[in-house]
């Protein structure tokens, strides 16, 4: 069986700002921008890459958000449906609050412990990302972190196993883990999906 490879579309960071969501001022880093690489891979992130909130998103387990390109389609749909995009305006990369975007990956093709391979790191599978009000506000309608919750869609938290660098374009290999628990399953059961 050949192994599952993927590649790295764009590497992705911002700083944390405050914004205005549902007329409370908070802390965010959701807008990411894709930056020329290669970027340094830190045991607790990307170089120049700032979470807002640790309580849910950072630390070793979820020091990166890596997030599937094919899923980009559906959101922009959703967003057109709500009348808060043009049908035809492109989300850019990073749009979704993710450092890494993905093409060959998807969720349920990855479990905990799963590692990812690149030439300059080796990350692990940690979690499912929870969606929180932040995402709704950073999609502009209050529908969707109950969307992602439906389509499953919620990207994946990454540790760093071996730090290194990572940049745009490089190609990587999925090494499975001990393949116990799917993330889009767990992802689901927690959303109260199953």
């Amino acid at each position: 069986m050949a192994p599952t490879t993927f590649q790295v579309l764009s590497v992705n960071i911002a700083q944390a700002r405050l914004v205005t969501i549902q007329g409370l001022d908070v802390l965010t880093a959701m807008g990411k921008a894709s930056v020329p690489g290669p970027v340094e891979v830190r045991p607790l992130g990307l170089a120049g890459d700032e979470q807002a909130d640790q309580t849910v998103h950072g630390g070793l387990s979820k020091a990166i958000y890596a997030y599937p390109v094919v899923h980009y389609a559906f959101w922009q749909t959703v967003r057109a449906q709500a009348q808060v995009a043009a049908p035809d305006q492109a989300l850019a990369p990073g749009a979704m609050g993710e450092n890494l975007t993905l093409a060959g990956l998807q969720e349920g093709q990855l479990w905990i412990g799963d590692r990812l391979r690149l030439p300059g790191c080796v990350l692990a599978v940690s979690e499912p990302r929870m969606p929180c009000y932040k995402f709704s506000a950073a999609m502009g309608f209050p529908q969707a972190v109950s969307l992602m919750a439906q389509s499953g869609y919620s990207g994946v938290y990454l540790a760093v196993i071996e730090p290194g660098t990572v940049g745009a374009g490089e190609v990587g290999e999925l090494l499975p883990g001990p393949r116990e628990v799917n993330l889009r399953e767990l992802f689901l059961s927690r959303m109260g999906r199953r």
